[in-house]
């Protein structure tokens, strides 16, 4: 490809590229040079799981891959225990070294489904953060002022409503930033919310004397709420590696008008195709968004099976085919054989205390064996297999907890703690 054309490729579906000449500077001479650009994206490990947002600029670095240059992965372990404030209106808890290396773990395995594993060089910048000396950071820190900080614009706005800013919060923009000085990082890909710290990470490479990086701002994916961005601390996000069914399922509950936003920015399909195609029929085009997602990422066959499951379901009102077991003590019946509808939920795993339980109930998303059940004081009879929904979603299968079933829990457990050791 000419560098007219790699230029145009990798910046379509992009928001922006600062500057975007620079871009075009650095394609050229690397096709001179025969030196690959090298391209970083950092990655949270706040959380274990990559989700479909991520996948958006996944993607485009699998498109640098493809002609030829060097994609640098930076695992935030060390800023991670800073906690990203990123359009926050508070402060982000810290994560401790074991959580973060915990979460850190599955992301090779994650990521692996969309980049080249063997043309992916992955880092943790606690390799050069967590050496720096009190000196180091003096230094660095001195390149900028609290003035050119509080441009952005959630320290801004929590600044201006009174919020408290904690000092260890300026910190995450500077070590992000020394990231890009450390790869000596040619382009640094993200979402418009980094855009702020991609920037700044521009200038500090200027003060190191290194050639600043082209910023590339990739779009926000709008979580499953409907409002904000898709995020894994916001729980509204579809994560890369969840089961075929389970990513089916979140996809069909993205509304129509963000079905366009969800076909550009996770497929190749035409965007005047995918008008009509939702003009035409919004719940097939929906089926068909969540059967080509889940095809991407689990296979040719799991795509037609999630959307058979879903049917089946939703459609044809039937169970699912794999419903997780919860084994009820005897104990906690009555002398009528006969459990509380809050306990039960509690035990079903579907809430955490007695006001979340009442909550499902009274708000109407509980039923028992197809039945559904209203009042939060119901004494229901306890049947062996007896199936708990909530919602739409999650289903679980009471049964009685005999002495072999109590045995194989307890092994199971035991066998889970000698795992963590």
């Amino acid at each position: 490809m000419t560098v007219e054309q790699q230029v145009e490729r990798l910046r379509r579906g992009t928001v922006d590229v600062v500057p975007a000449a620079d871009l075009a500077a650095k394609i050229e001479r690397s096709v001179r040079t025969g030196a690959p650009l090298r391209i970083k994206l950092g990655l949270d490990p706040s959380t274990p799981d990559l989700h479909v947002g991520h996948a958006i600029v996944l993607r485009k670095l699998r498109q640098f891959q493809d002609l030829g240059h060097e994609v640098h992965l930076v695992i935030g372990d060390f800023t991670a225990m800073i906690g990203d404030p990123s359009g926050r209106s508070e402060t982000r808890p810290q994560l401790s070294p074991e959580e973060v290396k915990e979460n850190a773990r599955t992301y090779a395995e994650q990521y692996g489904k969309i980049l080249d594993p063997e043309h992916t060089r992955v880092r943790f910048n606690s390799e050069w953060l967590g050496r720096m000396d009190f000196q180091d950071v003096i230094r660095l820190t001195s390149k900028f002022t609290v003035a050119r900080l509080l441009e952005r614009d959630d320290f801004a706005n929590r600044f201006r409503e009174g919020h408290a800013i904690a000092c260890h919060e300026f910190m995450y923009a500077f070590c992000q930033a020394y990231d890009s000085v450390e790869l000596r990082a040619d382009v640094e890909m993200g979402g418009t919310d980094q855009r702020f710290n991609i920037l700044m990470g521009r200038d500090v490479q200027r003060e190191y004397g290194i050639e600043p990086q082209v910023a590339l701002f990739m779009p926000l994916l709008v979580g499953l709420d409907g409002v904000q961005k898709m995020s894994k601390s916001l729980h509204n996000y579809v994560g890369i590696s969840e089961p075929p069914t389970a990513m089916f399922e979140k996809l069909m509950s993205i509304s129509d008008v963000m079905m366009p936003d969800y076909y550009e920015y996770l497929t190749e399909r035409p965007m005047e195709e995918i008008r009509s195609l939702i003009a035409a029929n919004p719940m097939d085009a929906k089926k068909q968004l969540a059967q080509a997602m889940v095809e991407r990422y689990h296979g040719a066959d799991a795509g037609p099976a999630g959307r058979r499951e879903w049917e089946r379901i939703h459609q044809a009102h039937q169970l699912p085919d794999q419903i997780p077991e919860v084994a009820v003590p005897a104990s906690e019946l009555g002398t009528d054989g006969r459990i509380w509808i809050v306990r039960l939920l509690q035990l079903a795993g579907f809430a955490s205390g007695t006001n979340e339980a009442r909550r499902l109930v009274a708000d109407g998303g509980v039923r028992i064996d197809g039945e559904r059940c209203a009042d939060p004081e119901a004494q229901v009879p306890f049947r062996d297999g007896m199936v708990v929904q909530i919602g739409r979603r999650r289903f679980a299968r009471l049964v009685a907890q005999s002495a072999e079933r109590k045995a194989q829990s307890a092994k199971r457990v035991e066998r889970r703690a000698k795992s963590m050791e």
